[in-house]
């Protein structure tokens, strides 16, 4: 794909709210839709969404024209397994929102309502093309600094929310997206030290929650059988049993994800594998079973022995399989996560066609949400999430050059470009004693 160089035009930078037209021309659009790949053509959005797209399309009477030169638009990134809105500080436990200690919350632990959309990592991964990611909960005894109290081992991490990266008050697109639950060798270590005992608990578990929702009546009367979970954790988990609310499994082991893949099919489950870096093994068992795998691209030395078969090559063996899949990043879910589209170009370097790799940080994502009726490609009617780069977007050199969100332009600076104005002028008699 050749890609040509892309100046803005000064009036883009003053682009308007989401209520007025704004037509981008003579861009080279990647649609990740219907209209697929457009060498030169103009996308109006309008009202927030998307309201037109095409070669030789008509630019509305009264729209704001921004010429993009030929440069590449595409829709904004996805980012699955993300951090944002959740911490600020990783080490510092008052300002991470992903993980409890509370021993009558496990899966009713719920992200949605600890969100911050002012948290500052959010700017920072917007610059990367981020316009969308999936607030994903964790477990506090994979936190350094964090010391959960002894005591119970939280099966399940909590339920994941659909964020969006603009500047709003409320951040929430869709929340309860996803039940999140380790197994492997976190997940064997909280069930008792083997795997079998984290499967076992897990079957105990879901024929709890069954037994719960025929039995309400007698659970509010006092004459329930033992359960095993508190009354939250087994209502968050009825729709897991019921296969409306996906189960992302973090997985590593080749042998793991066939245990997975087996307890999905024997308990009815909806599952999305998380890690999966052994998956090429069983590539062909993942795909026949039709479940979807978010990865690190950049996986590649072993961490533990469970993914001592990773490599830079899963990526596009799980694709050739037919296997669906997405990208987190794997440089972390928070302040490096605007690394995720390096990511792809990894995985592009290592077999994954180009478009595939675009389409693992795009529609990908939002099929396997449930968010692919509204954003993931450049369609008319969905939401204007769209990106205007200078470049091929999966080259470091490449910057974006215009961001909308739900048709709104967003600022291009960060918390760090703020402190760099800031501190750049020397104040008259110098900076206070704290600032030497």
């Amino acid at each position: 794909m050749k890609l040509r160089p892309l100046l803005l035009a000064a009036s883009l930078l003053a682009a308007p709210a989401s209520a007025q037209s704004i037509a981008i021309v003579h861009a080279h659009i990647l649609s990740e839709g219907a209209a697929g790949e457009i060498p030169s053509g103009t996308l109006v959005l309008k009202d927030g969404k998307i309201a037109a797209l095409g070669a030789g399309l008509a630019v509305p009477a009264g729209a704001i024209v921004i010429d993009a030169k030929g440069g590449p638009v595409t829709p904004g990134f996805i980012a699955p397994d993300a951090q944002l809105g959740l911490v600020e500080v990783g080490q510092e436990p008052s300002t991470v929102d992903l993980v409890n200690y509370n021993d009558q919350l496990s899966a009713a632990f719920d992200v949605e309502y600890g969100l911050n959309p002012y948290s500052v990592p959010i700017r920072a991964a917007r610059l990367g093309g981020i316009t969308r990611a999936i607030a994903t909960p964790g477990y506090a005894d994979e936190r350094p600094g964090f010391h959960p109290p002894p005591g119970r081992q939280f099966l399940f991490a909590g339920q994941a929310a659909a964020i969006h990266l603009g500047a709003a008050e409320d951040i929430l697109v869709k929340p309860k997206v996803a039940m999140v639950l380790a197994l492997g060798e976190s997940g064997s270590a909280r069930a008792g030290g083997a795997r079998g005992a984290a499967i076992g608990q897990l079957e105990t578990v879901f024929d709890d929650v069954r037994w719960y929702e025929g039995h309400r009546n007698a659970y509010n009367n006092g004459a329930s059988r033992a359960l095993s979970l508190s009354r939250a954790d087994l209502e968050a988990l009825v729709p897991v049993v019921h296969g409306t609310t996906p189960v992302l499994i973090y997985v590593h082991r080749a042998s793991d994800i066939h245990e997975v893949l087996r307890l999905a099919q024997r308990e009815r489950l909806r599952v999305i594998l998380d890690g999966a870096e052994e998956g090429w093994k069983v590539a062909g068992e993942i795909a026949a079973a039709h479940v979807p795998v978010i990865l690190g691209p950049l996986d590649d030395l072993p961490a533990t022995f469970e993914s001592i078969g990773a490599t830079l090559d899963n990526a596009a063996a799980l694709r050739k399989a037919g296997v669906l899949i997405a990208f987190h990043s794997s440089a972390g879910g928070s302040f490096r996560i605007r690394e995720l589209r390096y990511d792809a170009g990894v995985a592009v370097a290592h077999g994954l066609s180009h478009a595939d790799a675009l389409a693992a940080i795009t529609i990908n994502p939002a099929r396997i949400f449930g968010l692919d009726e509204q954003v993931g490609s450049l369609d008319p009617g969905k939401e204007g999430d769209v990106v205007v780069w200078s470049g091929d977007p999966f080259e470091p050199y490449s910057q974006p050059v215009a961001i909308f969100i739900r048709g709104r332009q967003q600022s291009l600076g960060s918390r760090a470009d703020d402190l760099a104005a800031r501190y750049r002028t020397r104040p008259a008699g110098g900076y206070p004693p704290q600032y030497r």
